[in-house]
């Protein structure tokens, strides 16, 4: 009698160029839940889901309102189910946590995105812009 073991699965990837756009946030969340539905064996936790969608629309959210043109964002389902979320600008300045007051409408953003992810990271590209990271957990 032999063993089977599965093969182990491969990362997988999405990489989508949105717009400068004010709506370009709502679309990365579709995006988002259509690749978590597809890139998964079994239905993703609702939570899980709903970080990753939230850490999306912050962060293109930022891209958009920041950069001068189209933001680049990647979704990589890896391992145990760990999603990494890249999204890139042109804008060279990196986001910065700031104290806001309870009335204010901006500004929350990149601290909801470092509360929920595991890592968070910033790097400088070559050509003046730069990559905001984000490694969010998987639902145990």
């Amino acid at each position: 009698m032999r063993a089977c073991r599965r093969a182990p699965r491969r990362a997988a990837r999405a990489e989508y160029h949105l717009p400068c756009q004010d709506d370009s946030a709502g679309l990365a969340r579709t995006l988002t839940r259509t690749f978590l539905a597809r890139a998964r064996e079994d239905a993703p936790p609702r939570a899980e889901v709903d970080d990753a969608v939230l850490v999306v629309s912050e962060l293109v959210a930022n891209a958009t309102r920041h950069g001068r043109s189209c933001c680049r964002l990647r979704l990589t389902l890896g391992q145990g189910d760990q999603l990494t979320v890249e999204v890139h600008d042109d804008n060279p300045r990196y986001p910065r946590l700031r104290a806001v007051s309870v009335s204010a409408e901006h500004g929350r953003g990149i601290a909801l995105v470092r509360a929920l992810s595991r890592r968070l990271s910033v790097s400088a590209d070559s050509h003046g812009g730069k990559t905001v990271r984000a490694v969010l957990p998987a639902a145990a």
